[in-house]
């Protein structure tokens, strides 16, 4: 059985994007790119709505030989390039708008999205996981559909447009794990919702 897990970056004021929709406002540090290589490494499908879908398609494939990339980027472009399922919950993209890994990438209609991925989690058993997307992650965190929470508290306020959980119903939270990196300020903080599938979560160690 596979695991929905969330890992999102979000600001110490709460949001995921600066102004404008600007994900480069965020403070993406060594310990963002190693926290996400590590999340890659137990995950067998990534899952993202239309938008982050489509920077993902801009930015991984030339990271693949970009010799000026971390490893960090290189492994995940390499897992982008051969073997990681894709997943796109969309209401606008086709499969005409797919220019790379088309064999191994799928869209599902906001509609059919959480029956889909209620099956994809009881047949498929490597982690399912989601970068990004805030709209699809909170509304999959609102019906019980995330195993776990992965949030990067970066050390900055960057005053967006959206906070990332506003809108939300009251979810309890049961922390996993908490990591820190010795040359950075940003922590990840690990979480089961109370609302999650059933099933045990694995936890971290991130002592």
């Amino acid at each position: 059985m596979a695991k929905i897990i969330v890992s999102s970056m979000v600001s110490i004021d709460g949001y995921t994007e600066g102004a404008g929709g600007d994900v480069s406002q965020m403070p993406m540090d060594l310990a963002f790119a190693e926290h996400n290589a590590d999340r890659v490494r137990s995950a067998g499908r990534l899952l993202f709505g239309a938008t982050t879908y489509r920077g993902m398609v801009q930015y991984w494939p030339n990271q693949v030989d970009n010799p000026d990339a971390i490893p960090e980027d290189r492994y995940i472009a390499s897992r982008y390039a051969s073997d990681l399922g894709i997943t796109v919950v969309s209401d606008s993209l086709t499969r005409d708008d797919i220019p790379i890994w088309i064999d191994r990438t799928e869209i599902v209609s906001r509609a059919k999205s959480h029956d889909h991925l209620a099956k994809l989690r009881e047949t498929e058993k490597d982690d399912i996981l989601v970068f990004g997307s805030r709209t699809l992650w909170t509304d999959l965190l609102a019906d019980g559909l995330v195993d776990e929470l992965h949030l990067l508290i970066g050390p900055k306020v960057v005053g967006g447009d959206h906070r990332a959980f506003a809108g939300l119903p009251q979810i309890d939270l049961t922390l996993l794990g908490a990591r820190t990196w010795k040359n950075s300020s940003t922590v990840v903080l690990s979480y089961r919702p109370e609302n999650a599938p059933a099933g045990t979560s694995r936890g971290e160690d991130y002592n």
